[in-house]
């Protein structure tokens, strides 16, 4: 297992993303499409809170794309 490296610029993209509170759109491999904001990433997975404050926990293998919501 590797150690979750936060100089990656994709790991810095999403960590802003957290501090700014941005909604973003998730599309999944199942071709489904969330909503929310992100509260936290590691490793593995990412914590997305929706609008009614559902937290969802999505593994990154498990994702297709991550884009701000417009």
């Amino acid at each position: 297992m590797s150690e979750f490296d936060t100089t990656l610029p994709s790991i810095r993209q999403v960590q802003t993303l957290i501090s700014d509170k941005q909604e973003v759109e998730l599309k999944l491999v199942t071709d489904d499409l969330l909503v929310g904001r992100i509260l936290w990433q590691d490793h593995d997975c990412i914590c997305l809170v929706d609008q009614y404050e559902q937290k969802t926990l999505i593994w990154r293998r498990g994702l297709v794309y991550l884009k701000l919501k417009s």
